[in-house]
């Protein structure tokens, strides 16, 4: 395994090609990804919507990750994962990957490490807060605290998707702004609390593990 240390450097220097700035692009295609693990066998479901919403493309993986789980190195257990599939879907106008962007503490989470190493606008939308300081946002669907870093300056966001449950975490990859990204994320998300696009993307990852794990009746 590579040392912590370049790992760390690898993340830095990445971090120096990130572009922010406001997405104007009107989105015809929207990309997901997800992978659901069992140990280290991963199963990565990659789905490309339209602006509808309805699903035009499906691709999966299934293999053997090569890289354990190391908090704040995501990116390195599974974008060999998520860039094999990238490459046979159609190009999306905008990426969304259930993680961080900016919100990490070296300002390279796996939303970052993609935008960039694609050169694609990416936003990372997380379950979990992984870095940054906020304040608890109002109880009302899509009520949001900025989150900042120990320099006081923005990263990103948390959002109320649903009242009464927790919230999601927004940040940008590369290609776009918190603004922008915050925008889309809302304009994503219906009457659950994670956006529709990785709502899915969750959904087939765990369909198509469940499968390769013999419960048959989950290969339809």
């Amino acid at each position: 395994m590579i040392e912590r240390e370049k790992l760390i450097e690898i993340q830095k220097r990445i971090s120096k090609n990130i572009r922010l700035k406001p997405f104007t692009k009107k989105i015809k295609k929207i990309a997901v990804f997800d992978i659901s693990f069992d140990k280290d066998k991963g199963y990565c479901a990659g789905i490309l919507l339209d602006e509808k919403l309805n699903i035009i493309q499906k691709e999966f993986l299934v293999k053997t990750a090569s890289f354990p789980y190391i908090p704040t190195f995501l990116a390195f257990r599974e974008l060999e994962f998520i860039d094999k599939v990238f490459k046979k879907m159609s190009k999306p106008d905008i990426v969304l990957i259930d993680g961080h962007g900016l919100t990490h503490p070296r300002r390279c989470g796996i939303a970052v490490h993609f935008g960039v190493k694609n050169k694609i606008p990416t936003i990372g939308v997380a379950k979990s807060h992984l870095y940054g300081i906020y304040k608890k946002p109002k109880n009302k669907k899509f009520s949001y605290e900025y989150i900042y870093d120990e320099n006081k300056e923005k990263i990103g966001a948390v959002l109320i998707t649903k009242e009464n449950s927790k919230p999601v975490y927004v940040s940008p990859g590369n290609l776009i702004d918190i603004k922008s990204a915050l925008k889309i994320v809302k304009s994503l998300t219906r009457n659950y609390r994670i956006p529709v696009p990785l709502r899915l993307a969750h959904m087939e990852s765990n369909k198509i593990r469940l499968c390769n794990q013999g419960h048959v009746n989950r290969c339809v």
